[in-house]
Protein backbone atom coordinates (compact mmCIF):
# COMPACT_ATOMS: atom_id res chain seq x y z
CA UNK A 1 0.00 0.00 0.00
CA UNK A 2 2.80 2.37 0.96
CA UNK A 3 4.39 1.91 -2.49
CA UNK A 4 1.03 2.68 -4.19
CA UNK A 5 0.64 5.85 -2.13
CA UNK A 6 4.14 6.93 -3.08
CA UNK A 7 3.44 6.34 -6.80
CA UNK A 8 0.08 8.14 -6.48
CA UNK A 9 1.68 11.20 -4.82
CA UNK A 10 4.50 11.16 -7.35
CA UNK A 11 1.93 11.15 -10.20
CA UNK A 12 0.03 14.06 -8.63
CA UNK A 13 3.31 15.96 -8.18
CA UNK A 14 4.20 15.33 -11.85
CA UNK A 15 0.70 16.50 -12.96
CA UNK A 16 0.99 19.66 -10.83
CA UNK A 17 4.43 20.43 -12.30
CA UNK A 18 3.18 19.80 -15.86
CA UNK A 19 0.05 21.93 -15.32
CA UNK A 20 2.05 24.71 -13.71
CA UNK A 21 4.64 24.48 -16.47
CA UNK A 22 2.04 24.82 -19.22
CA UNK A 23 0.37 27.69 -17.35
CA UNK A 24 3.75 29.39 -17.08
CA UNK A 25 4.41 28.74 -20.75
CA UNK A 26 1.04 30.24 -21.70
CA UNK A 27 1.74 33.25 -19.51
CA UNK A 28 5.20 33.66 -21.02
CA UNK A 29 3.72 33.46 -24.52
CA UNK A 30 1.10 36.05 -23.56
CA UNK A 31 3.83 38.34 -22.18
CA UNK A 32 5.87 37.87 -25.36
CA UNK A 33 2.81 38.68 -27.47
CA UNK A 34 2.03 41.72 -25.35
CA UNK A 35 4.02 44.85 -26.12
CA UNK A 36 6.88 45.55 -23.75
CA UNK A 37 6.21 48.98 -22.24
CA UNK A 38 8.74 51.61 -23.34
CA UNK A 39 11.76 52.22 -21.16
CA UNK A 40 11.42 55.50 -19.26
CA UNK A 41 15.05 56.42 -19.96
CA UNK A 42 14.56 56.02 -23.72
CA UNK A 43 11.36 58.05 -23.54
CA UNK A 44 13.01 60.83 -21.54
CA UNK A 45 15.93 60.95 -23.95
CA UNK A 46 13.64 61.20 -26.98
CA UNK A 47 11.72 64.08 -25.39
CA UNK A 48 15.02 65.92 -24.83
CA UNK A 49 16.25 65.09 -28.35
CA UNK A 50 13.02 66.50 -29.83
CA UNK A 51 13.52 69.71 -27.83
CA UNK A 52 17.09 69.94 -29.12
CA UNK A 53 16.01 69.67 -32.78
CA UNK A 54 13.45 72.42 -32.13
CA UNK A 55 16.32 74.54 -30.72
CA UNK A 56 18.28 73.94 -33.96
CA UNK A 57 15.57 75.62 -36.01
CA UNK A 58 14.10 78.21 -33.67
CA UNK A 59 16.28 80.01 -32.67
CA UNK A 60 19.38 78.29 -34.17
CA UNK A 61 18.82 78.33 -37.93
CA UNK A 62 16.82 81.58 -37.73
CA UNK A 63 19.74 83.47 -36.13
CA UNK A 64 22.37 81.77 -38.31
CA UNK A 65 20.54 82.85 -41.48
CA UNK A 66 19.36 86.18 -40.08
CA UNK A 67 22.88 87.34 -39.27
CA UNK A 68 24.01 86.55 -42.83
CA UNK A 69 21.57 88.90 -44.60
CA UNK A 70 21.54 92.72 -44.73
CA UNK A 71 19.92 94.47 -41.77
CA UNK A 72 16.87 95.51 -43.86
CA UNK A 73 15.99 91.81 -44.33
CA UNK A 74 16.78 90.45 -40.85
CA UNK A 75 13.17 90.12 -39.65
CA UNK A 76 12.01 88.64 -42.96
CA UNK A 77 14.41 85.74 -42.49
CA UNK A 78 13.46 85.24 -38.83
CA UNK A 79 9.78 85.36 -39.79
CA UNK A 80 10.20 82.91 -42.66
CA UNK A 81 12.06 80.34 -40.54
CA UNK A 82 9.62 80.76 -37.62
CA UNK A 83 6.49 80.51 -39.77
CA UNK A 84 7.75 77.66 -41.95
CA UNK A 85 8.61 75.68 -38.81
CA UNK A 86 5.10 76.24 -37.45
CA UNK A 87 3.44 75.48 -40.78
CA UNK A 88 5.29 72.20 -41.28
CA UNK A 89 4.55 70.96 -37.74
CA UNK A 90 0.84 71.48 -38.42
CA UNK A 91 1.00 69.79 -41.86
CA UNK A 92 2.94 66.91 -40.28
CA UNK A 93 0.20 66.32 -37.70
CA UNK A 94 -2.59 66.56 -40.29
CA UNK A 95 -1.19 64.27 -43.00
CA UNK A 96 2.63 64.30 -43.15
CA UNK A 97 3.28 61.66 -40.50
CA UNK A 98 0.70 59.28 -41.96
CA UNK A 99 2.03 59.60 -45.51
CA UNK A 100 5.64 59.18 -44.39
CA UNK A 101 5.41 56.53 -41.69
CA UNK A 102 2.61 54.11 -42.46
CA UNK A 103 2.64 51.20 -44.88
CA UNK A 104 1.69 52.13 -48.43
CA UNK A 105 3.79 51.69 -51.54
CA UNK A 106 7.54 52.23 -52.01
CA UNK A 107 7.14 56.01 -52.36
CA UNK A 108 4.23 57.10 -50.14
CA UNK A 109 2.59 55.70 -47.03
CA UNK A 110 -1.18 55.64 -46.51
CA UNK A 111 -3.77 57.84 -44.82
CA UNK A 112 -4.57 55.49 -41.93
CA UNK A 113 -3.05 57.86 -39.33
CA UNK A 114 -4.34 61.13 -40.76
CA UNK A 115 -4.63 63.70 -37.93
CA UNK A 116 -2.81 61.05 -35.84
CA UNK A 117 -5.93 58.88 -35.84
CA UNK A 118 -5.65 55.91 -33.49
CA UNK A 119 -2.40 57.05 -31.85
CA UNK A 120 -2.90 57.00 -28.07
CA UNK A 121 -0.61 57.37 -25.05
CA UNK A 122 -0.18 53.59 -25.17
CA UNK A 123 0.75 53.37 -28.89
CA UNK A 124 4.37 52.42 -29.50
CA UNK A 125 6.86 52.87 -32.34
CA UNK A 126 9.69 50.47 -33.13
CA UNK A 127 13.34 51.29 -32.48
CA UNK A 128 16.36 49.52 -33.98
CA UNK A 129 16.38 46.77 -31.33
CA UNK A 130 14.03 43.81 -31.22
CA UNK A 131 11.48 44.03 -28.43
CA UNK A 132 12.30 47.69 -27.65
CA UNK A 133 9.70 50.40 -28.27
CA UNK A 134 9.21 54.09 -27.59
CA UNK A 135 5.87 55.92 -27.28
CA UNK A 136 4.62 56.60 -30.79
CA UNK A 137 3.63 60.15 -29.82
CA UNK A 138 7.23 61.19 -29.12
CA UNK A 139 8.32 59.49 -32.36
CA UNK A 140 5.68 61.53 -34.24
CA UNK A 141 6.98 64.81 -32.81
CA UNK A 142 10.68 63.90 -33.06
CA UNK A 143 10.06 63.31 -36.76
CA UNK A 144 7.95 66.51 -36.91
CA UNK A 145 11.01 68.57 -36.01
CA UNK A 146 12.94 67.00 -38.92
CA UNK A 147 10.02 67.68 -41.26
CA UNK A 148 10.01 71.31 -40.08
CA UNK A 149 13.74 72.11 -40.20
CA UNK A 150 14.24 70.68 -43.70
CA UNK A 151 11.97 73.15 -45.56
CA UNK A 152 13.40 75.93 -43.37
CA UNK A 153 16.91 75.14 -44.67
CA UNK A 154 15.78 75.99 -48.22
CA UNK A 155 14.96 79.59 -47.22
CA UNK A 156 18.61 80.64 -47.23
CA UNK A 157 18.95 80.11 -50.98
CA UNK A 158 16.42 82.75 -52.02
CA UNK A 159 16.75 85.06 -49.00
CA UNK A 160 16.17 88.81 -49.42
CA UNK A 161 13.97 88.70 -52.54
CA UNK A 162 10.97 86.34 -52.40
CA UNK A 163 7.38 87.25 -51.50
CA UNK A 164 6.29 85.89 -48.11
CA UNK A 165 3.09 84.44 -49.61
CA UNK A 166 5.14 82.75 -52.35
CA UNK A 167 7.51 81.26 -49.76
CA UNK A 168 4.63 79.68 -47.84
CA UNK A 169 2.87 78.36 -50.96
CA UNK A 170 6.11 76.82 -52.23
CA UNK A 171 6.83 75.21 -48.86
CA UNK A 172 3.39 73.54 -48.68
CA UNK A 173 3.92 71.98 -52.13
CA UNK A 174 7.53 70.97 -51.48
CA UNK A 175 6.81 69.53 -48.02
CA UNK A 176 3.99 67.39 -49.43
CA UNK A 177 5.61 66.13 -52.62
CA UNK A 178 9.34 66.13 -51.79
CA UNK A 179 9.95 65.87 -48.03
CA UNK A 180 7.23 63.36 -47.16
CA UNK A 181 7.92 60.79 -49.94
CA UNK A 182 11.70 60.92 -49.51
CA UNK A 183 11.33 60.41 -45.75
CA UNK A 184 9.13 57.40 -46.56
CA UNK A 185 11.57 56.04 -49.18
CA UNK A 186 14.59 56.23 -46.88
CA UNK A 187 13.21 55.60 -43.40
CA UNK A 188 9.99 53.62 -43.56
CA UNK A 189 10.25 49.92 -42.66
CA UNK A 190 8.25 47.38 -40.68
CA UNK A 191 10.68 47.51 -37.72
CA UNK A 192 13.06 44.85 -36.36
CA UNK A 193 10.41 42.65 -34.74
CA UNK A 194 9.01 41.75 -38.18
CA UNK A 195 12.27 40.01 -39.13
CA UNK A 196 11.68 36.67 -37.38
CA UNK A 197 13.04 34.43 -40.14
CA UNK A 198 14.16 34.70 -43.77
CA UNK A 199 10.63 34.44 -45.20
CA UNK A 200 9.18 37.00 -42.79
CA UNK A 201 12.20 39.23 -43.42
CA UNK A 202 11.65 39.14 -47.18
CA UNK A 203 7.96 39.93 -46.67
CA UNK A 204 8.75 42.84 -44.30
CA UNK A 205 11.46 44.13 -46.64
CA UNK A 206 8.93 44.30 -49.46
CA UNK A 207 6.80 46.80 -47.53
CA UNK A 208 9.69 49.22 -46.86
CA UNK A 209 10.41 52.47 -48.67
CA UNK A 210 12.11 52.42 -52.08
CA UNK A 211 15.59 53.47 -50.90
CA UNK A 212 15.40 51.35 -47.75
CA UNK A 213 14.85 48.38 -50.07
CA UNK A 214 17.86 49.50 -52.14
CA UNK A 215 19.95 49.12 -48.99
CA UNK A 216 20.71 52.83 -48.54
CA UNK A 217 21.66 53.83 -44.99
CA UNK A 218 21.05 57.34 -43.65
CA UNK A 219 21.22 57.56 -39.88
CA UNK A 220 19.84 61.06 -39.36
CA UNK A 221 19.04 62.64 -42.72
CA UNK A 222 21.90 63.21 -45.18
CA UNK A 223 19.52 62.53 -48.07
CA UNK A 224 16.13 63.19 -46.44
CA UNK A 225 17.13 66.53 -44.95
CA UNK A 226 20.30 68.02 -46.44
CA UNK A 227 20.50 66.92 -50.09
CA UNK A 228 16.73 67.20 -50.37
CA UNK A 229 16.68 70.83 -49.14
CA UNK A 230 19.87 71.80 -50.99
CA UNK A 231 18.53 70.82 -54.42
CA UNK A 232 15.33 72.77 -53.73
CA UNK A 233 17.46 75.75 -52.70
CA UNK A 234 19.70 75.62 -55.76
CA UNK A 235 16.74 75.43 -58.15
CA UNK A 236 15.09 78.28 -56.23
CA UNK A 237 18.22 80.43 -56.57
CA UNK A 238 18.10 79.92 -60.36
CA UNK A 239 14.33 80.38 -60.74
CA UNK A 240 13.87 83.36 -58.40
CA UNK A 241 16.93 85.02 -59.96
CA UNK A 242 19.81 87.01 -58.52
CA UNK A 243 19.34 89.74 -55.94
CA UNK A 244 19.22 93.30 -57.29
CA UNK A 245 22.79 94.61 -57.39
CA UNK A 246 24.30 91.14 -56.92
CA UNK A 247 28.01 91.26 -57.76
CA UNK A 248 28.00 95.09 -57.83
CA UNK A 249 26.82 96.17 -54.38
CA UNK A 250 27.99 94.92 -51.00
CA UNK A 251 25.83 92.09 -49.68
CA UNK A 252 27.94 91.52 -46.58
CA UNK A 253 26.35 89.81 -43.54
CA UNK A 254 24.96 92.45 -41.18
CA UNK A 255 25.66 90.56 -37.94
CA UNK A 256 28.24 87.80 -37.75
CA UNK A 257 27.61 87.89 -33.99
CA UNK A 258 24.08 86.58 -34.61
CA UNK A 259 25.42 84.06 -37.11
CA UNK A 260 27.91 82.78 -34.53
CA UNK A 261 25.16 82.39 -31.91
CA UNK A 262 22.99 80.58 -34.48
CA UNK A 263 25.84 78.26 -35.51
CA UNK A 264 26.50 77.33 -31.88
CA UNK A 265 22.80 76.63 -31.27
CA UNK A 266 22.84 74.44 -34.38
CA UNK A 267 25.86 72.54 -33.04
CA UNK A 268 24.24 71.99 -29.63
CA UNK A 269 20.83 71.12 -31.09
CA UNK A 270 22.35 68.73 -33.62
CA UNK A 271 23.08 66.21 -30.85
CA UNK A 272 19.31 65.76 -30.61
CA UNK A 273 19.19 65.34 -34.37
CA UNK A 274 21.99 62.75 -34.60
CA UNK A 275 22.10 60.95 -31.23
CA UNK A 276 18.29 61.16 -31.03
CA UNK A 277 18.00 59.27 -34.32
CA UNK A 278 19.20 56.19 -32.44
CA UNK A 279 15.76 56.24 -30.72
CA UNK A 280 17.24 54.65 -27.58
CA UNK A 281 19.52 55.90 -24.80
CA UNK A 282 22.29 53.34 -25.41
CA UNK A 283 25.95 53.09 -26.31
CA UNK A 284 24.95 53.53 -29.96
CA UNK A 285 23.51 56.95 -29.10
CA UNK A 286 26.80 57.75 -27.36
CA UNK A 287 28.65 56.75 -30.56
CA UNK A 288 26.45 59.05 -32.66
CA UNK A 289 27.08 61.80 -30.10
CA UNK A 290 30.86 61.31 -30.15
CA UNK A 291 31.00 61.15 -33.95
CA UNK A 292 28.97 64.37 -34.19
CA UNK A 293 31.28 66.20 -31.76
CA UNK A 294 34.44 64.94 -33.47
CA UNK A 295 33.47 65.57 -37.10
CA UNK A 296 32.14 69.06 -36.36
CA UNK A 297 35.27 70.14 -34.49
CA UNK A 298 37.49 68.68 -37.25
CA UNK A 299 35.54 70.43 -40.01
CA UNK A 300 35.61 73.78 -38.21
CA UNK A 301 39.41 73.52 -37.95
CA UNK A 302 39.84 72.26 -41.51
CA UNK A 303 37.81 75.16 -42.98
CA UNK A 304 39.56 77.73 -40.76
CA UNK A 305 43.11 76.60 -41.58
CA UNK A 306 42.40 76.11 -45.31
CA UNK A 307 40.90 79.60 -45.53
CA UNK A 308 43.86 80.99 -43.55
CA UNK A 309 46.25 79.48 -46.10
CA UNK A 310 44.25 80.67 -49.13
CA UNK A 311 43.15 84.16 -48.00
CA UNK A 312 45.80 84.97 -45.40
CA UNK A 313 43.21 85.43 -42.63
CA UNK A 314 40.97 82.95 -40.78
CA UNK A 315 37.40 84.32 -40.53
CA UNK A 316 34.71 83.82 -37.92
CA UNK A 317 32.22 83.12 -40.71
CA UNK A 318 34.59 80.44 -42.03
CA UNK A 319 34.83 78.72 -38.67
CA UNK A 320 31.05 78.73 -38.24
CA UNK A 321 30.47 77.51 -41.81
CA UNK A 322 33.02 74.76 -41.28
CA UNK A 323 31.20 73.56 -38.17
CA UNK A 324 27.89 73.41 -40.06
CA UNK A 325 29.59 71.56 -42.94
CA UNK A 326 30.90 68.98 -40.46
CA UNK A 327 27.47 68.61 -38.86
CA UNK A 328 25.89 68.05 -42.28
CA UNK A 329 28.48 65.52 -43.47
CA UNK A 330 28.39 63.39 -40.31
CA UNK A 331 24.57 63.30 -40.19
CA UNK A 332 24.05 60.20 -42.41
CA UNK A 333 27.10 58.47 -40.93
CA UNK A 334 26.96 59.19 -37.20
CA UNK A 335 25.43 55.89 -36.07
CA UNK A 336 27.37 53.71 -38.51
CA UNK A 337 31.02 54.84 -38.42
CA UNK A 338 33.72 54.79 -35.77
CA UNK A 339 35.33 57.91 -34.26
CA UNK A 340 38.27 57.64 -36.70
CA UNK A 341 35.86 57.64 -39.64
CA UNK A 342 34.11 60.70 -38.18
CA UNK A 343 37.44 62.52 -37.91
CA UNK A 344 38.22 61.92 -41.60
CA UNK A 345 34.67 62.83 -42.70
CA UNK A 346 34.91 66.10 -40.74
CA UNK A 347 38.32 67.07 -42.10
CA UNK A 348 37.21 66.39 -45.68
CA UNK A 349 33.90 68.23 -45.20
CA UNK A 350 35.69 71.38 -44.00
CA UNK A 351 37.89 71.53 -47.09
CA UNK A 352 35.39 70.32 -49.72
CA UNK A 353 32.50 72.53 -48.55
CA UNK A 354 34.86 75.53 -48.55
CA UNK A 355 35.30 74.75 -52.25
CA UNK A 356 31.52 74.29 -52.51
CA UNK A 357 30.77 77.87 -51.40
CA UNK A 358 33.60 79.40 -53.43
CA UNK A 359 34.71 77.48 -56.55
CA UNK A 360 31.56 75.45 -57.19
CA UNK A 361 29.30 78.43 -56.50
CA UNK A 362 31.08 80.48 -59.16
CA UNK A 363 30.85 77.60 -61.64
CA UNK A 364 27.10 77.23 -61.07
CA UNK A 365 26.50 80.97 -61.29
CA UNK A 366 23.38 80.99 -59.09
CA UNK A 367 22.83 83.53 -56.32
CA UNK A 368 22.41 80.96 -53.54
CA UNK A 369 22.40 83.75 -50.99
CA UNK A 370 23.35 81.81 -47.84
CA UNK A 371 25.18 78.88 -49.48
CA UNK A 372 22.54 76.23 -48.91
CA UNK A 373 23.85 74.10 -51.76
CA UNK A 374 27.56 74.62 -51.07
CA UNK A 375 27.19 73.43 -47.47
CA UNK A 376 24.12 71.16 -47.32
CA UNK A 377 24.27 69.76 -50.85
CA UNK A 378 28.01 69.20 -51.08
CA UNK A 379 28.32 68.17 -47.42
CA UNK A 380 25.27 65.91 -47.62
CA UNK A 381 26.53 64.08 -50.72
CA UNK A 382 30.04 63.73 -49.29
CA UNK A 383 28.63 62.35 -46.04
CA UNK A 384 26.25 59.94 -47.78
CA UNK A 385 29.06 58.44 -49.88
CA UNK A 386 31.59 58.26 -47.03
CA UNK A 387 28.98 56.56 -44.82
CA UNK A 388 29.19 53.66 -47.26
CA UNK A 389 32.98 53.58 -46.87
CA UNK A 390 33.51 54.08 -43.12
CA UNK A 391 30.56 51.96 -41.92
CA UNK A 392 32.78 49.00 -42.87
CA UNK A 393 33.70 47.12 -39.65
CA UNK A 394 37.21 46.70 -41.12
CA UNK A 395 37.52 50.52 -40.98
CA UNK A 396 36.15 50.85 -37.45
CA UNK A 397 32.47 51.12 -38.41
CA UNK A 398 29.64 49.06 -36.94
CA UNK A 399 28.45 47.60 -40.26
CA UNK A 400 24.83 46.96 -41.13
CA UNK A 401 22.78 44.71 -38.86
CA UNK A 402 21.09 41.60 -40.27
CA UNK A 403 17.83 41.26 -38.31
CA UNK A 404 17.13 37.76 -39.62
CA UNK A 405 20.51 36.35 -38.57
CA UNK A 406 20.59 38.65 -35.49
CA UNK A 407 24.17 39.68 -36.18
CA UNK A 408 26.13 42.23 -38.21
CA UNK A 409 25.98 41.19 -41.88
CA UNK A 410 28.87 40.71 -44.29
CA UNK A 411 30.06 44.10 -45.53
CA UNK A 412 31.07 45.25 -48.99
CA UNK A 413 32.10 48.89 -49.47
CA UNK A 414 31.32 48.75 -53.22
CA UNK A 415 27.81 47.37 -52.62
CA UNK A 416 27.07 49.89 -49.88
CA UNK A 417 28.44 52.90 -51.79
CA UNK A 418 26.31 51.83 -54.76
CA UNK A 419 23.23 51.87 -52.49
CA UNK A 420 24.29 55.31 -51.22
CA UNK A 421 24.59 56.61 -54.81
CA UNK A 422 21.07 55.33 -55.50
CA UNK A 423 19.86 57.41 -52.54
CA UNK A 424 21.73 60.54 -53.65
CA UNK A 425 20.59 60.22 -57.28
CA UNK A 426 16.97 59.55 -56.38
CA UNK A 427 16.87 62.49 -53.95
CA UNK A 428 18.47 64.87 -56.46
CA UNK A 429 16.05 63.94 -59.25
CA UNK A 430 12.92 63.72 -57.08
CA UNK A 431 13.53 66.96 -55.17
CA UNK A 432 14.69 68.66 -58.38
CA UNK A 433 11.55 67.84 -60.33
CA UNK A 434 9.17 68.63 -57.45
CA UNK A 435 10.96 71.92 -56.73
CA UNK A 436 10.92 73.04 -60.36
CA UNK A 437 7.19 72.33 -60.73
CA UNK A 438 6.37 73.93 -57.35
CA UNK A 439 8.31 77.16 -58.06
CA UNK A 440 6.70 77.31 -61.53
CA UNK A 441 3.17 76.91 -60.11
CA UNK A 442 3.78 79.57 -57.48
CA UNK A 443 5.30 81.93 -60.04
CA UNK A 444 2.30 81.54 -62.36
CA UNK A 445 -0.24 82.14 -59.57
CA UNK A 446 1.27 84.42 -56.88
CA UNK A 447 4.56 85.47 -58.48
CA UNK A 448 7.86 84.57 -56.80
CA UNK A 449 9.54 87.95 -56.37
CA UNK A 450 8.88 91.30 -54.79
CA UNK A 451 9.37 94.32 -57.09
CA UNK A 452 12.80 95.93 -57.49
CA UNK A 453 11.72 98.97 -55.45
CA UNK A 454 10.48 96.73 -52.62
CA UNK A 455 13.66 94.69 -52.71
CA UNK A 456 15.77 97.85 -52.41
CA UNK A 457 13.68 99.03 -49.48
CA UNK A 458 14.03 95.65 -47.71
CA UNK A 459 11.58 92.89 -46.94
CA UNK A 460 11.26 93.79 -43.26
CA UNK A 461 9.19 96.90 -43.92
CA UNK A 462 7.66 95.79 -47.24
CA UNK A 463 6.46 92.32 -46.17
CA UNK A 464 6.10 92.67 -42.40
CA UNK A 465 5.74 96.40 -41.65
CA UNK A 466 8.49 96.45 -39.03
CA UNK A 467 12.24 96.72 -38.80
CA UNK A 468 14.84 94.83 -36.82
CA UNK A 469 16.85 97.89 -35.82
CA UNK A 470 15.86 101.50 -35.19
CA UNK A 471 18.65 103.77 -36.33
Amino acid sequence: MKKLHTVFYALIAVLIVVAAGSAFAEEAAAVAAAVVPPNKGDTAWMIVATLLVTLMTIPGLALFYGGLVRSKNMLSVLMQVFTVFSLCVVLWVIYGYSLAFTEGNAFFGGLSKILLKGITVDSVAATFSKGVNIPELIYVFFQATFAAITPALILGAFAERMKFSAVLAFIVLWFTFAYVPIAHMVWYWAGPDAYTDAAAGALAGGTAGFLFQKGAIDFAGGTVVHINAAIAGLIGAFMVGKRVGFGKESMAPHSLTMTMIGACLLWVGWFGFNAGSNLEATGAAALAFGNTMTATAAAALAWTFTEWMIKGKPSMLGGASGAVAGLVAITPACGFVGIGGALIIGLLAGVICLWGVNGLKRMLGADDALDVFGVHGVGGMLGAILTGVFADPALGGIGVYDYVANKVGDYSIVTQVTSQLWAIGTTVVWSGVVSFVAYKLVDLTIGLRVTEEEEREGLDTVSHGESAYHH
